[in-house]
């Protein structure tokens, strides 16, 4: 089905652009989220007519978004303590929410914790890096880093040895 997208839509394309998709894709996800719509022939003359201020959209919105992302870059890293225990791991992990949470604290940007993706799982002492996917093109990379706030003894289970009689 030959769709016109109403807004940038992640692995299929940006605002403006045709594309085609499966049927079902369109009528049970991009149609009912508002994302596109049906591309008949008034809506393609409608898109030409309108082609010009949705790329104009399209570049204040990347202006914006590297701004924004400079802004967090210039975090550079992020710290965090957390209870550990003696190996290192943490009690519990630092997630994609608490992420979002300290860089609106530190600069005051909302960011959508979808869009953050982690290089790896949080759950222990150590250095990460993160990136922030503010528009289709534009990423922000960021550190974080974990030290303990206090060191926990870990307790590990013995096995039981079972005695027959």
């Amino acid at each position: 089905m030959e769709v016109i997208l109403k807004k940038d839509v992640q692995n299929i394309g940006e605002a403006g652009d045709i594309v085609n998709v499966k049927d079902g894709y369109a009528r049970n996800y991009l149609f009912p989220q508002n994302f596109a719509e049906v591309a008949t022939k008034g809506a393609k003359e409608n898109r030409e007519k309108n082609l010009a201020r949705i790329k104009a959209k399209q570049e204040k919105l990347h202006a914006e978004a590297l701004e924004t992302a400079k802004k967090i870059e210039e975090l550079k890293v992020l710290e965090f303590s957390a209870k550990a225990g003696e190996s290192g791991k943490l009690f519990g992990a630092i997630t994609t929410k608490k992420l979002a949470e300290e860089i609106k604290a530190k600069t005051g940007i909302e960011v959508d914790r979808k869009t953050i993706s982690l290089d790896a799982p949080v759950n222990k002492l150590g250095s990460f890096n993160m990136q922030i996917k503010l528009t289709s093109k534009v990423k922000a990379t960021l550190g974080i880093n974990v030290t303990a706030s206090e060191v926990l003894k870990e307790e590990i289970e013995e096995p039981v040895e079972e005695t027959a009689e």
